[in-house]
């Protein structure tokens, strides 16, 4: 056999037989937690833009859009064009804040159907942000009324501000309120696949549950295929009002990490 091909060989055996590292599930974290925060505040572009009646026509979906944006943020320059609404969020003096997000960018809606059994709404981001991370690209929403959830497919670029990480990636997700309602947040299943500064991730999202104001999930989990050749399990769990439990499984190894509202 040739020496190279041998050599190949021995390196995958060795990697794939190697434990997850410590600084592989820290990598692992702060992937998760720049994942999570830019959900959150995609998740709540599009809430914000769900207060209109179903079945009565997408122009007349895009004013009840246009008058419930200007009633909740008297920061935002709003302007409709039949079926589109057009928002620049800190245009002006008020509040900006929605669901714990206080909101900066810009923001176009279109209504691209509003019938009844077919409901969709097109998106689309520029430099939209909450002060954590800030999001260009765009996502299509539809609904499911007898299901009660939404499906949203979407195509982002992300920044964190604070240390300027960024990533570009997309997902296919379905989201439906918890049991408390959508005010306190949202329950997501599907998949996401991104491209970080170590190279790509892909991850599938099994009964996932955010409340608006944290900087992770507090329950559910994630199959997540690594850049480092690594297939790891991370779970959730609430420890109190402040602090979730994150757990990151891999070969041979487990690590947790206790995440506040700090981060």
């Amino acid at each position: 056999m040739n020496r190279l091909l041998i050599a190949a060989l021995a390196s995958l055996f060795v990697t794939g037989c190697l434990g997850l590292t410590a600084e592989e599930a820290q990598e692992t974290l702060d992937e998760i937690q720049l994942s999570s925060q830019t959900e959150a505040l995609v998740a709540n572009g599009v809430e914000i833009t769900t207060n209109f009646t179903i079945g009565q026509g997408a122009r007349r979906a895009a004013e009840e859009i246009r008058d419930f944006i200007r009633s909740q943020l008297p920061c935002a320059e709003v302007v409709q064009s039949e079926n589109t609404v057009t928002i620049t969020y800190g245009a002006k003096a008020g509040n900006c804040t929605f669901r714990g997000h206080t909101f900066s960018g810009s923001h176009s809606i279109t209504v691209t159907s509003n019938e009844p059994g077919v409901v969709q709404v097109d998106h689309v981001w520029t430099d939209f942000s909450n002060g954590v991370v800030k999001v260009s690209g765009n996502a299509t929403v539809t609904w499911s009324a007898a299901d009660k959830s939404r499906h949203v497919i979407h195509t982002l670029n992300w920044t964190r501000l604070r240390d300027g990480r960024t990533g570009q990636g997309t997902g296919d997700r379905l989201q439906q309120a918890l049991p408390d309602g959508i005010a306190v947040g949202f329950q997501v299943d599907g998949e996401r696949a991104w491209t970080g500064e170590r190279g790509e991730w892909n991850l599938d999202i099994i009964g996932v549950q955010m409340r608006w104001q944290d900087p992770v999930p507090q329950a559910g989990r994630y199959q997540l295929s690594t850049p480092f050749g690594k297939d790891v399990t991370v779970s959730f769990s609430r420890v109190d009002e402040d602090t979730i439990q994150v757990t990151i499984s891999g070969p041979r190894r487990s690590f947790s990490f206790n995440v506040n509202r700090a981060g």
